[in-house]
């Protein structure tokens, strides 16, 4: 489905942000002008939802390949869980023995394709985007590895900076779920300190992403918190990625707790983000998200054309 042309209104709203409506990625310019799909590609034995499923390059390449031809704008692979319980830290080099055959084929055979790499480790980054990844998907907000910022800025590639706490082994999980002052509030000034490093390395700020890391050092009242107050976090000027597929949310509110059956709450949870101001989604179902956040987003364009 060919997305419909943003109103006047939405073209003139994204060229008053600092990204004019478009994201950087290392020499490639990805319009912001219909909802962005990103498809997860989890390359590990361990992951909270698909751990097992992809850990041989070919079968991660071919299911990376799948999700193309569903929809997904861009791919994002990792290999290292953050899963809610039992995450554990694997060494850069087993985790870039996991990701870069895969990313070498994925930029082979879908060369007009956006590649991230989700990973906390600068040395894994180095070797994806050298690989032929473009994005930088850094899930500490570049907390944990400050050669991750310089690396950015040297190869200018896109960056996605997720809110969280804590390590790998715990980030996913409540230990440091705690918002005194307000979940939103607290949110948006951790986002903006790794907008500072971004800015200091010398970042391009249009080739920034931020994500307010739903599930994340979040119980599920903080996570739809974080949801509920995406224009709080829009209001940064940066586009924002939500990041709600499967999640733990989700299943408590629908009673589901196979992650793989959260996929309706998950079309919930995107369209409401969709409509707060959400333009990336990360999703394991890329055919339902395309379809339903086209549909929203196609809704949404009339209704503000016949608004004006």
């Amino acid at each position: 489905m060919t997305p419909p042309a943003p109103s006047s209104r939405g073209v003139a709203a994204a060229q008053r942000l600092p990204h004019g409506g478009r994201w950087r990625v290392r020499g490639r310019e990805l319009a912001l002008d219909h909802p962005i799909v990103v498809g997860i590609l989890n390359v590990t034995p361990d992951s909270f939802s698909d751990g097992g499923h992809f850990v041989h390059a070919d079968a991660a390449v071919e299911h990376g390949l799948r999700m193309v031809a569903e929809g997904a704008d861009v791919i994002d692979i990792g290999g290292e869980s953050t899963r809610p319980q039992g995450a554990r830290p694997v060494s850069a080099a087993e985790e870039g023995q996991r990701v870069l055959p895969v990313i070498r084929e994925l930029a082979a055979r879908a060369p007009g394709v956006v590649l991230s790499i989700d990973t906390v480790k600068g040395d894994v980054a180095e070797a994806a985007l050298d690989a032929g990844a473009h994005v930088v998907n850094d899930v500490s907000g570049f907390r944990l590895d400050r050669r991750m910022a310089q690396i950015c800025a040297t190869t200018k590639c896109g960056v996605v900076l997720m809110h969280s706490r804590g390590g790998v082994s715990d980030m996913a999980t409540y230990e440091f779920a705690v918002y005194e002052q307000g979940v939103v509030e607290a949110i948006r000034g951790e986002l903006e300190t790794s907008l500072l490093v971004a800015r200091e390395a010398g970042i391009d700020q249009a080739a920034i992403v931020l994500d307010p890391g739903i599930g994340f050092a979040k119980r599920s009242e903080h996570s739809l918190a974080a949801l509920a107050g995406l224009p709080t976090l829009t209001a940064l000027g940066h586009p924002v990625l939500v990041g709600v597929s499967r999640k733990r949310f989700i299943g408590e509110l629908t009673n589901e707790s196979d992650p793989a059956e959260r996929i309706h709450g998950t079309t919930g949870a995107n369209v409401a983000a969709l409509l707060l101001g959400a333009q990336l989604f990360r999703v394991h179902d890329v055919r339902a998200a395309r379809q339903s956040l086209d549909v929203a987003f196609a809704i949404r364009a009339m209704t503000l054309r016949g608004s004006m």
